[in-house]
């Protein structure tokens, strides 16, 4: 009797708390869309700049995945350094000469697998050479590993400041502290920054250690300069922090700030560049605009596998600040709930 009894008090608190019983659904199905988009998004086509090859073998490239870009061979140049085509691919006398923008492993794969097998489609894989293969960033002992750290490190710092600053102010709340606060003539905004600022000091130090590290003594590919890996994640720590403060406004305890995580952390992971996006749909695309990861792993890519400055980062720089800037703002606004000054 008196386990049935534990049993239904149970049930009838999981009833009770919707938001828990519908995450316990919604959250997994969730994570599994994520997944198969991932698994069983369309084959990635390569952007190629083709020169000095006969039509067949262009129309054969098409046939294979790959988008060919007719533009001069200087603008070209000029494009795969920014990314914007895969490779040029250019004809000297019997040889090829394959120049891969070289950041991605798997799409300089890709690259050199759609043109094999153009070239064998046409029955002249016998009569060429294997082909001269340059690296623009990146080079031949890229690991997957260097591709995927800094994503990794920018998602490992938001990840854990988000979870920490959130948890931190639901404990200030749950213990009467923030509430005294209010009661005293501070300013709602005064508040905000002063916890914002107060975390922010440790999240700094958190973000410095965890990118030393990564790039001291795991050996991740470390092109640009150190100061700008430092800037971008202490930006994308600032605005994990400021997200975090403001959602654990709409939590009761730490279970209930935990269920945000499947929520708002996981699926950055997926649309924060760690997968790549050319294989989604162009609406789901469009998704990752609304993510601080984004920004945070694209400027961490420029900087540390492409060696790129300021130029290439200051855009994602002014996302990750207006995202801080944003959710402080929200920060102050969700404090009505306590009190209206």
């Amino acid at each position: 009797m008196r386990i049935s009894a534990l049993i239904t008090r149970i049930i009838t608190q999981f009833f009770r708390d919707k938001r828990t019983l519908g995450l316990m659904i919604l959250a997994p199905i969730l994570v599994l869309f994520l997944v198969n988009l991932t698994f069983n998004g369309e084959e990635y086509d390569p952007k190629i700049a083709v020169y000095d090859f006969p039509e067949q073998i262009e129309d054969s490239l098409v046939e294979n995945g790959a988008i060919l870009k007719d533009v001069s061979l200087d603008k070209a140049n000029e494009l795969i350094k920014n990314k914007e085509i895969d490779a040029i691919i250019e004809r000297d006398g019997l040889k090829s000469k394959i120049a891969l923008e070289g950041s991605d492993p798997s799409v300089n794969k890709r690259v050199v697998e759609v043109f094999q097998n153009a070239l064998q489609e046409l029955s002249q894989s016998q009569n060429n050479p294997k082909p001269d293969i340059q690296f623009i960033y990146g080079g031949e002992d890229m690991e997957l590993f260097d591709n995927l750290g800094p994503v990794l490190i920018g998602f490992f710092i938001f990840f854990f400041v988000f979870l920490i600053a959130g948890i931190s102010l639901l404990r200030e709340r749950s213990s009467g502290t923030l509430e005294k606060l209010l009661s005293t003539p501070l300013r709602r905004y005064e508040i905000v920054l002063g916890y914002v600022f107060g975390f922010g000091l440790f999240t700094t130090i958190q973000s410095a250690i965890i990118s030393w590290y990564a790039i001291s003594v795991l050996g991740i590919m470390m092109k640009g300069s150190f100061i700008y890996v430092l800037l971008i994640t202490f930006l994308l720590s600032m605005s994990a922090l400021t997200l975090g403060t403001l959602l654990s406004t709409f939590a009761n305890n730490e279970l209930q700030m935990m269920q945000f995580i499947p929520i708002v952390v996981i699926p950055q992971v997926f649309f924060s560049g760690i997968f790549n996006l050319d294989t989604f749909n162009k609406i789901l695309r469009g998704v990752s605009k609304i993510m601080p990861l984004t920004y945070g792993a694209n400027a961490l890519r420029e900087v540390m596998i492409r060696g790129k400055g300021w130029s290439s980062i200051y855009m994602d720089i002014l996302f990750l600040l207006a995202f801080s800037v944003l959710f402080i703002i929200l920060n102050i606004l969700a404090l009505k709930r306590y009190r209206s000054i």
